[in-house]
């Protein structure tokens, strides 16, 4: 037996088998509350994490530290990522999705047309491993509700017959 078949299995049989997931910071921002004795400021971290392999997920989360925010956030999109299917790297079909304010539209492309898509749809869509794909959003141009919209969407997918 291999020496790397040998490590494989014991983080196995440890239950230590991790996923490698990338995350990328959508939005980082500095809120406020006022209280009796002055303003108490916290950080709001929007994350994204993914496989490049059909698993994406999304959350937001506040900490005191900015470093304590996005690990939270990025804890728990891990916690609530989705499973997406992917056909000869593209989507199998078209979805619409409306969340609050934004619309979004996601077409599949032909292969090597790339990714067709703006801002936080764009980095939501290159960490989930889509590689071709036509997006469009409408309406809000706020970048939490879009992420959302997005993974909504990506969840909408259905398998392919």
């Amino acid at each position: 037996m291999r020496e790397k078949d040998k490590l494989k299995k014991t983080l196995v049989q440890d239950g230590e088998a991790k996923d490698e997931l990338d995350q990328v910071t959508i939005d980082l921002a500095r809120v406020t509350r006022v209280m009796a004795g002055g303003k108490r400021m916290r950080f709001r971290a929007a994350v994204a994490v993914g496989d490049h392999n059909g698993r994406v997920g999304f959350a937001v989360a506040k900490g005191a530290d900015v470093s304590i925010a996005i690990n939270k956030a990025a804890r728990l999109a891990k916690k609530y990522a989705v499973n997406i299917y992917i056909v000869n790297t593209t989507i199998p079909h078209s979805v619409e999705k409306k969340f609050k304010a934004a619309s979004i539209l996601l077409k599949p492309a032909p292969r090597g047309r790339g990714i067709k898509a703006g801002g936080v749809m764009r980095s939501i869509l290159e960490i989930s491993g889509i590689e071709n794909i036509t997006g469009k959003m409408l309406g809000s141009s706020n970048k939490i509700n879009n992420a959302c919209a997005t993974i909504e969407a990506l969840r909408m997918l259905k398998a392919p017959k």
